[in-house]
């Protein structure tokens, strides 16, 4: 009699939610991830190491602390590309602040779309001063990170909220 021999499948990845043969590349270099993740309502960037016990977060920005705490307008996007770029900037100062200088960049099981938003979170780390591994050629232009391809209130939103980020820390 034949045996039945099935591989069980995990949780997370019947659901779709975790690649682990991505995940456990990133870990095997054992810097902290720089997560970017992107809901239908605010682009949100972690600062995560691993441990024993389970993911550390250091560090965390959404586009809601864009509204509260560096006076993004309250009508405009939480998760756009300008917002993304801006909630990577705080998220690179903030790891800076917190001691960190270098990550990987973990965008899950996003698309990987050259100027797309999660890369536009990337520009803004790479900006605040955080070192990830990436190439140029995926990096959004910089008339599109501030905004100018939407309208001039964007622009001058960007540049105000990125001058506050920058006093903040």
């Amino acid at each position: 009699m034949r045996k039945n021999r099935q591989r069980s499948v995990l949780r997370r990845r019947r659901a779709g939610l975790t690649d682990y043969r991505r995940r456990l590349k990133l870990l095997r270099g054992n810097k902290p991830r720089a997560v970017v993740r992107v809901s239908n309502t605010r682009t949100t960037c972690q600062l995560v190491s691993w441990a024993k016990e389970g993911d550390f977060v250091a560090v965390t920005v959404t586009g809601s602390d864009l509204l509260k705490k560096y006076g993004w307008p309250e009508g405009f996007s939480q998760k756009s590309v300008s917002a993304s770029y801006l909630v990577g900037f705080a998220m690179g100062k903030a790891a800076l602040a917190s001691g960190a200088t270098e990550a990987v960049l973990d965008i899950g099981l996003a698309a990987s779309t050259p100027g797309g938003r999660v890369f536009s979170a990337l520009k803004g780390m790479v900006d605040a001063g955080l070192d990830i591994p990436h190439g140029e050629n995926v990096l959004p232009d910089e008339g599109r990170l501030a905004g100018a391809h939407i309208s001039d209130a964007i622009a001058a939103a960007v540049e105000s909220t990125k001058n506050a980020i920058e006093e903040a820390y």
